[in-house]
């Protein structure tokens, strides 16, 4: 275990920063900045593999399945950031896309010793949450080899979920026990070890991906709008009067009226005024259109041709 961990790209010493502590602090900011920049490119020479990982998702979130990320310390922090995004976001329950850390919510606070290496752990995880065939798990390690992810993916594989693997090593363990994994290799980090910082940066870009790129394949985004969002606060019904303004060109006014008669449904308030449809109507339309409201607005143009 010691020498797999010692023979790590993400744990080797940065030789463009060893002598960051006697810099002044603008060059501590450019030097860590300098690093910073090469994560974008590294994540870009994953591109197919997330395209995959993307598939693989929205493939079972079609089938009514779900998407479940799982990691410990930052990696299973960034799981539980991302996944609790998408319901104001996108609109979705919150069993459809959850985040597990190592060690449970406490650790998402607290460092919780050890909770990384238990194994056992991460087979019951899968087991309480019963994944099957439908489920996506996603491991995040920047290792590659933290034992609480591989055991979870192992199990998850077992059960007939789609197991995928994301960190920041190349040829790791998750290869093994995934059907795809993404390595951004970002190279070794400005503090020796730290994948707080470029791995956990790479990783942030690469979740974003997953979980926005199968939102969109599920229909929850209309051209480039998040039309399926939760206007659950004052900036949120603010947002999604403003949407519907773009979407449609409609006043501020007819734009609330739309969403009052549509339950401020965003989405619905769009396809009524395109459509010309009452709220009832429109809504079996979407549904006929599994939410896809670029569809649901082209059927209703051909009606009219």
């Amino acid at each position: 275990m010691k020498e797999d961990l010692a023979g790590l790209v993400t744990e080797m010493v940065n030789e463009e920063t060893k002598n960051i502590d006697r810099c002044s602090t603008l060059e501590m900011v450019e030097q860590i900045n300098r690093q910073d920049a090469q994560v974008a490119g590294a994540v870009a020479a994953e591109k197919e593999r997330i395209a995959q990982a993307v598939d693989l998702i929205s493939g079972c979130l079609g089938r009514g399945g779900r998407l479940i990320y799982l990691g410990a310390g930052t990696s299973g922090r960034l799981g539980v950031l991302d996944a609790s995004e998408c319901p104001p976001t996108f609109g979705v329950e919150p069993e459809l896309v959850q985040g597990h850390i190592a060690g449970g919510d406490i650790a998402l606070r607290v460092p919780v010793e050890g909770c990384e290496d238990d194994e056992a752990e991460g087979i019951r995880l899968i087991d309480r949450l019963e994944t099957g065939e439908n489920d996506a798990v996603v491991g995040i390690t920047a290792s590659g080899r933290t034992p609480f992810v591989l055991a979870a993916l192992g199990r998850a594989r077992e059960r007939g979920s789609v197991p995928i693997g994301l960190c920041t090593n190349a040829h790791s363990r998750l290869e093994e026990v995934c059907a795809v994994t993404i390595a951004p290799l970002v190279g070794p980090e400005v503090i020796s070890g730290s994948t707080r910082m470029k791995s956990g940066t790479a990783q942030k870009l690469v979740l974003n991906m997953l979980s926005t790129c199968a939102m969109i394949k599920m229909g929850k985004v209309y051209g480039n709008l998040m039309v399926d969002l939760r206007a659950s606060n004052q900036k949120l019904q603010d947002r999604a009067r403003r949407l519907v303004i773009h979407a449609t060109g409609v006043g501020e006014k007819r734009a609330q009226q739309l969403l009052d008669r549509a339950g401020g449904q965003v989405k619905l308030a769009i396809l009524m005024e395109k459509s010309g449809l009452e709220a009832e109507a429109a809504r079996d339309r979407l549904e006929q259109c599994r939410g896809h409201l670029a569809q649901a607005i082209a059927m209703e143009e051909e009606k009219d041709v």
